[in-house]
């Protein structure tokens, strides 16, 4: 099958068309103010480039950086009612108790607390009221609210709470667009509330995006279906994203990662992003970015969703140089370094010329660096140098010597060899986020406290993968293709019953045989 990838970053819009392993043509297009346009152009460039009938296409798969981009500037979020099924437990921490001021007045948070809820072990924690919630749903409705969340502890074990408690929402509001908070997130209720929350307030923006994709492949003749990147480097339908648009945050660094993986040949490796502002460093495991071990904050709200584990700082090929030659960054030209950099006869030192000046790189006019002191830009280069090492470093953890890959466009900036550690730069590495699009697969995962005392390790830990390939299967994943990628467990302290926290984690490649559900 032939498949086009996208990933559309805040400067650049890359896209590739592969046939099988195979990358056919790969391209870099400037990122629109609409980000459409830009799609549309990408699309019509990268087919051209490829010489493919636009009949021949499977799927598209598509990065977006829309949603992130909105929580984090604070645009296009729609105001939010929640419903915690807790009480009489969790009132002393109500929802949204730890956002920041400016982002729960984005949202126009509207929280509500009601009966309800479940213990560790599934056990009631509490009985739900209907009069109450229908009250509260009520109170929204006069509010005028569509997008609603609803959360319950310890729904992750069972979530009939939740979906009885929406069913009540939808009398009150018959075209509400609910979020439930199991569908979401893993344990802790603060953070996966959370989670639930964030992704209600992008509920029409979701809708118009999605749209908005679907327009642009039909401008261009394009009839595949379409999926989006998730955070964990796997794929979900466009119907899925729409609903579930939280999912796709932080997926840019994640397509890099797979990209990479798939590039070099390489399962476990550091991987560098270089691009034209920012550098992301994480780590591979069985191919798959190693996965945040702790809370993220997802514009100041901490989340606990599936995230990978990435360092960012602020070093590109735009990065500005202090006149001293000693310091780069975090000051950027950004998109503008075509026309502001040295090489390119513009009149700020950035990042590429002091690449140009010292050999390393060969683009634009190297006469425009020739007057550079050669001891600023050994200096520089040498900062930079460093910047990139001491990030490296920092994702370690153990002594175990590992492969670095760089990829993305500011790859050019490094020589093969960073302080004595050999650099694998792949073919195809200035559009490796597009590849990791293009070849993502789609996953399952599954998240339960068992009582080990109640059942063997081995038979919860089987029946933790079957509900997880299940799910994965649901999500248009080919069972024949499917491997576990992930297994965690962890025996929880201070309850009773031998309580054990099993998390497993599938996937499969994309079922190219029939449509996915999700």
């Amino acid at each position: 099958m032939i498949r086009v990838g996208i990933d559309v970053g805040g400067t650049n819009t890359d896209a590739v068309v592969m046939r099988g392993r195979e990358v056919l043509h790969g391209l870099k297009t400037a990122t629109t103010a609409d980000v459409m346009g830009g799609v549309v152009t990408a699309l019509r460039e990268v087919i051209a480039g490829a010489r493919v009938d636009k009949a021949e296409i499977g799927a598209v798969m598509i990065g977006t950086t829309q949603f992130t981009n909105a929580i984090v500037e604070r645009r296009k979020l729609s105001p939010v009612g929640i419903i915690r099924l807790g009480l009489p437990a969790t009132r002393g921490l109500p929802p949204g108790c730890d956002w920041p001021d400016d982002m729960i007045a984005a949202v126009k948070l509207h929280a509500r607390l009601a009966q309800g809820g479940y213990e560790y072990d599934g056990k009631l924690l509490g009985t739900p009221d209907a009069d109450e919630i229908r009250r509260h749903a009520r109170e929204f409705a006069e509010a005028g609210l569509k997008d609603i969340a609803i959360s319950c502890a310890f729904s992750i074990l069972n979530d009939e709470q939740e979906r009885e408690a929406a069913a009540l929402v939808r009398e009150a509001i018959p075209d509400a667009r609910i979020t439930l908070s199991s569908q979401i997130g893993r344990l802790g209720l603060l953070e996966r509330e959370n989670a639930a929350i964030l992704n209600a307030c992008l509920g029409p923006l979701g809708l118009e995006v999605i749209a908005a994709f679907r327009n642009a492949l039909a401008e261009s003749g394009i009839t595949a279906p379409f999926y989006l990147t998730q955070n964990d480097g796997t794929l979900m339908s466009a119907e899925h994203a729409a609903r579930f648009p939280i999912l796709t945050v932080a997926s840019g660094p994640t397509n890099s990662m797979r990209g990479a993986a798939f590039l070099s040949g390489l399962k476990d490796a550091i991987v560098v992003d270089i691009g034209g502002t920012t550098s992301d460093v994480g780590v591979l495991q069985a191919g798959f970015p190693r996965q945040a071990g702790v809370a993220v904050e997802v514009g100041g709200v901490r989340t606990n969703f599936r995230m990978p584990d990435v360092y960012s700082m602020g070093l590109g090929g735009g990065s500005r140089v202090a006149t001293d030659y000693a310091a780069l960054g975090p000051q950027s030209v950004g998109y503008a370094i075509h026309t502001e950099a040295l090489v390119f006869g513009g009149k700020t030192m950035t990042a590429t010329d002091i690449a140009v000046a010292a050999g390393v790189a060969k683009l634009g006019d190297a006469s425009k660096v020739a007057h550079l002191p050669a001891e600023g830009v050994k200096a520089g280069y040498e900062r930079l140098q460093q910047m990139v090492f001491n990030a490296v470093e920092r994702m370690r953890t153990s002594a175990e010597p590992l492969p670095v890959i760089v990829v993305g466009g500011g790859s050019i900036l490094l020589r093969d060899e960073l302080k004595g550690q050999p650099l694998t730069i792949p073919p195809h590495f200035g559009c490796a986020n597009a590849v990791g699009a293009a070849m993502a697969q789609v996953s399952g995962e599954v998240d339960r406290v068992v009582r080990l005392d109640d059942i063997p390790r081995d038979e919860a830990i089987a029946q933790v993968r079957a509900a997880a390939e299940q799910k994965a299967v649901d999500a248009g994943a080919d069972p024949e293709t499917l491997a576990v990628i992930d297994i965690e467990d962890v025996a929880l302290a201070y309850i009773g019953g031998n309580a054990t926290r099993l998390r497993v984690r599938v996937v499969g490649d994309l079922n190219e045989k029939k449509e996915s559900k999700a």
